[in-house]
């Protein structure tokens, strides 16, 4: 086993709290990003290239980061898309039979900046304490001053829009072209594994950049259309939130995840809100007021939907909620074929509880075209 030495490095939070590491490699960097954690056992490799994640700075919670290398199907995205990587300790050295190369090499391949030997459990417990904040994670360790200027330059993630940043340039076809449905889905940041939920379930998708119009949509005459995770404000995408109320003046079925549940929140007049510090894990407690059961959630969100505006909306029935904190989980419209999720009922951590959404999303259509 090869020895690494690696260079002293940093992290520096917008109220000036220092943590210190190493850099993951012999290199230099400098990252900037809104700090957040994630609190799964597994799943680094999604976790990086999650949409979702993009502008953040992860921190893992869990202690070992890289000791099963990574895998090219296990990627939710083309690229890795958080600002950088703050962890305990960094694997060099991997095993797993199912492995295309080091995470190293990975995050190498992809130019991401990443620390180790951090007090994670002390970080992580200083952002559940004061909320999540920008911060930036340099090797530049003499330097504090000159870090703090640039950090106070980063915009701050409430009321930034990032859809953009990471949804298709042109709109693209992804499934079987003779399937049973077909979808329209906005591209607001969206992963690859809830394409394939999709395509496992007999639809062919057309995937529409964030900015595409309801008529732009609608003449390829689809059969149901999908709002997709994304990251960032969902306040600021007004186009979004304007053909999403096309689509439901026109009566379409409508499926929103993440992002889009928060987008037809915002379609029917609810509020957003940034939360204190995010849901981000793979084992988050849901209820279901519907079948009256309990559901293990896979959650990535920093924004969420006010509930005494959601509870209050006659058209709107608050469908799923936080065990933890009751914050809304699901939505469905009374008089519309329309619902959404918080949650990630695509990702498969273990418990496969919320894939059943996908198969509502079936019915909805059926409804529609029979």
């Amino acid at each position: 086993m090869k020895y690494q030495t690696n260079r002293k490095a940093l992290i520096l939070l917008a109220d000036g709290t220092i943590f210190y590491g190493k850099a993951v490699g012999d290199k230099e960097g400098t990252a900037f990003g809104e700090v957040c954690f994630n609190t799964g056992m597994t799943g680094y490799q999604e976790i990086f290239t999650d949409p979702s994640y993009f502008g953040q700075l992860m921190v893992t919670t869990n202690a070992h980061i890289g000791n099963y290398g990574g895998n090219n199907d296990e990627t939710e995205s083309g690229s890795v898309k958080i600002a950088g990587l703050i962890c305990r300790n960094f694997s060099y050295n991997y095993s797993r039979t199912r492995v295309d190369e080091s995470l190293q090499s990975f995050l190498d391949k992809n130019n991401l900046f990443a620390i180790s030997d951090v007090d994670t459990r002390a970080l992580v417990s200083y952002i559940r304490d004061n909320g999540a904040m920008n911060a930036v994670i340099s090797t530049d360790v003499d330097n504090i001053e000159a870090l703090k200027k640039q950090l106070a330059n980063v915009p701050d993630m409430n009321g930034l829009e990032l859809a953009s940043k990471v949804s298709t340039k042109e709109p693209y076809f992804f499934g079987d072209e003779n399937a049973s449905y077909k979808v329209a889905a906005l591209d607001l940041g969206i992963k690859k594994n809830i394409l394939r939920n999709m395509v496992s379930r007999d639809i062919y998708i057309k995937v529409f950049p964030y900015n595409a119009t309801f008529e732009e949509m609608e003449s390829w005459n689809p059969d149901g259309y999908f709002l997709s995770n994304g990251p960032g404000d969902p306040d600021p995408l007004k186009q979004v939130i304007e053909t999403t109320k096309n689509i439901l003046a026109a009566d379409k079925p409508l499926f929103g995840i993440c992002l889009g549940h928060q987008i037809i929140a915002l379609a029917n007049g609810i509020s957003t809100f940034k939360m204190h510090h995010g849901h981000r894990g793979i084992n988050h407690p849901v209820m279901n007021h519907v079948s009256g059961k309990g559901e293990i959630t896979s959650q990535n969100h920093g924004f969420s939907v006010n509930y005494e505006e959601a509870k209050s909306n006659a058209n709107l029935e608050v469908t799923h909620q936080h065990l933890n904190d009751n914050t809304v989980m699901g939505l469905r419209m009374k008089d519309k074929a329309c619902f959404s999720v918080q949650y990630h009922p695509e990702a498969g951590p273990g418990p496969n509880d919320a894939t059943y959404l996908f198969d509502e999303f079936i019915g909805l259509m059926k409804k529609k075209t029979a």
